[in-house]
């Protein structure tokens, strides 16, 4: 057979393969679900919860000095949207059983002679308390009143010395911060946020989750789809059939790969409209580097299913992948606070490359230069992945 026939047979049939897929999709109004509106769904919901922005957090101001200028500082609080005072009084007693109830993640301490300190000297002491319990939430609540009193102080033209901000663990106090040390210098600084100037965490959250999602999508559904042809024995049929390993690779990935592409196209929609997430670089680019990278998802997704016989140990082995991929991959928390040999190993790690991938084009509008060489890394990683997943497969000819 000539090369050209040769390939028109290999398209002919892995197209036919591939419709069959697609109708089997289609048909399964489940399977649809899970592919389509689900994802969605986990984009809407996840891009709210997995924030670390704090708003309404309760806070009790401890007031000694009882002025209108002590008053000011309860009410800016409340009036910044950031917290919630839950109680005021001159009471230390009061204000630690509220900490301790969980009640109070910040107690404010105002002393006597507040008042009358800034309108002397032009500078006041004030505490801060914070409960530690919440781990990486106590820095936040703390900056956060320390930003929203800085303010206030600039109104009245004075400052405020944090001469006891402490950090506390409600569950173990040996573990509680010491005072600052106040140094006798003063250094202005200027910021500028650059890439997400708002500091809107859902324009950080987005991208990494849009990757989770298509992660999902081309790895579990592709094991659990070839391990269901194991269970129900129509792929014992197929091997009888003169179809090439090939051909029958290629018309299960394929599907599932246009799937991949279009929802992640949905989900940019979704967080353009929804939430807002700039898209400063090329949306072929991102798409092209996804392409690739659906490629690795979907190889992992067949190397899984040639390892296993059911659905329910393909679906388990994908979780535990998947997981483990996900907490190495920088999308929850940054790569430059775990340990440096976990930066090491996360570099083997396909979904950081392509978390970084897709946040450097959304937000910093970054172009191929900028990215080539972490799609380099998942171009190999396709080859790769793909080639193992392929012998691993065994096409059993009756």
């Amino acid at each position: 057979m000539s090369a050209p026939r040769r390939r028109g047979s290999f398209f002919r049939k892995t197209r036919a393969l591939a419709w069959a897929e697609v109708l089997h999709v289609v048909r399964d109004r489940a399977t649809l679900v899970q592919v389509i509106v689900m994802p969605l769904i986990q984009l809407l919901v996840l891009s709210k919860v997995a924030t670390f922005t704090i708003e309404r957090s309760p806070a009790y101001v401890v007031d000694y000095d009882r002025t209108s200028t002590s008053r000011g500082v309860a009410t800016r609080l409340a009036a910044s949207g950031l917290f919630d005072v839950v109680g005021r009084s001159a009471s230390v007693d009061s204000a630690n059983d509220a900490m301790l109830r969980g009640a109070a993640t910040l107690v404010v301490t105002i002393p006597h002679d507040f008042e009358s300190d800034l309108v002397r000297t032009g500078a006041a002491p004030i505490g801060f308390d914070v409960n530690a319990e919440k781990g990486s939430a106590a820095g936040i609540v703390q900056s956060y009143a320390a930003q929203i009193l800085t303010a206030y102080a600039g109104e009245l033209g004075a400052e405020l010395h944090p001469s006891r901000a402490t950090v506390r663990n409600v569950s173990n106090p040996a573990l509680d911060d010491a005072p600052p040390h106040r140094g006798a210098g003063t250094i202005g600084i200027r910021a500028q946020a650059l890439y997400n100037p708002t500091l809107d965490y859902a324009h950080y959250m987005v991208p990494g989750i849009l990757v989770a999602l298509v992660t999902m999508i081309g790895t579990l559904l592709t094991a659990q789809n070839i391990a269901r042809e194991k269970e129900m024995g129509t792929l014992d049929q197929l091997n009888v059939t003169p179809i090439s390993k090939a051909e029958f690779i290629t018309a299960k990935l394929a599907p599932f790969w246009v799937l991949g592409m279009i929802d992640l196209a949905l989900g940019l929609v979704v967080g353009r409209l929804v939430f807002g997430v700039p898209i400063r670089g090329s949306v072929v680019l991102l798409l092209g580097a996804a392409s690739v990278y659906l490629v690795v998802a979907l190889a992992i997704g067949l190397w899984i299913s040639a390892v296993v016989e059911t659905q329910q140990q393909a679906m388990f082995v994908s979780f535990f992948i998947i997981m483990i991929y996900l907490l190495m991959s920088g999308l929850l928390t940054p790569i430059d606070s775990m340990p440096h040999w976990v930066q090491l190993v996360s570099e083997l790690n396909p979904v950081r490359h392509f978390v970084s991938i897709s946040r450097a084009i959304l937000m910093k509008g970054a172009g191929l230069r900028e990215i080539a060489g972490s799609l380099g890394i998942l171009s190999v990683y396709a080859v790769v992945v793909l080639s193992i997943a392929m012998r691993r497969y065994r096409k059993r000819m009756a």
